[in-house]
């Protein structure tokens, strides 16, 4: 009896581990970012990148595409995500996304920077023409 229960209880295990890594389905989302950093490159006109890092869930979801939209004074970067449907290693796979700001032609002032609900900010000094 006790052999019947411990067979049932690996085979349950099993099948949750594999439901668990397991899909069918093909998934987009958004990267989770956890930090971000603005730099400002020493030229003229100036150029404005922000290094976004995170963990991806798994090793099989991959950044797809890059969004940058600005409203006034703050830029909206969305960072998305694909991964494909199969079997994958449930384990964090850490990335870094390097993102140009479309910064060319702004006045002088303080920008915000949203990059999947993580903030920052910036000084343009002058005029940026």
């Amino acid at each position: 009896m006790s052999k019947k229960i411990l067979l049932m209880g690996i085979i349950v295990t099993i099948a949750i581990f594999v439901t668990g890594c397991l899909s069918t389905l093909s998934t987009i989302g958004l990267a989770p970012v956890e930090e971000i950093e603005i730099v400002i490159l020493e030229s003229f006109p100036v150029q404005v990148q922000v290094i976004a890092s995170g963990n991806l869930p798994d090793p099989c979801t991959e950044i797809s595409e890059v969004l940058q939209e600005r409203e006034e004074n703050t830029f909206f970067v969305t960072i998305k995500t694909y991964r494909p449907p199969g079997l994958c290693i449930q384990v964090l796979a850490p990335f870094e996304e390097i993102i140009s700001l479309e910064v060319y032609g702004l006045p002088a002032g303080t920008y915000t920077v949203d990059v999947n609900g993580v903030q920052g900010t910036f000084d343009l000094e002058v005029d940026n023409i």
